[in-house]
């Protein structure tokens, strides 16, 4: 085994990782805008780390220099779909999750 598929089977796992932390906090966390943090942490921490690591494990066939512009492509299209979500949300009208109610912060947002 050498080096490159050391490396990696290593970021495969690692996005292995974060695409479950993804998808646990998808399910675990309150409200749309924690939410739009986890789903983008799945989709750069989990998809990315993963196809780099294809990428790697597969270095020298057309295979991997598909999964590096999948990962360029993923990385441009994730945080502007999460921004364009979140600004609907807002838009409609949603309020952040606040676990105990602080002034401060209920005046900016507008209570």
């Amino acid at each position: 085994m050498n080096l490159l598929d050391l490396a990696g089977k290593s970021l495969l796992a690692i996005g292995a990782f974060c695409a479950l932390v993804g998808a646990l906090g998808l399910i675990r966390l309150p409200d749309v805008y924690c939410r739009l943090h986890a789903s983008t942490v799945a989709v750069a921490g989990g998809a990315g780390l993963c196809l780099i690591g294809i990428a790697l494990y597969c270095f020298g066939s057309p295979y991997s220099l598909k999964a590096v512009l999948v990962v360029l492509f993923l990385f441009c299209t994730s945080p502007v779909g999460a921004h364009a979500i979140s600004r609907a949300a807002h838009y409609a009208g949603t309020k952040p999750w606040l676990k105990e109610p602080n002034r401060d912060l209920l005046r900016e947002v507008g209570n």
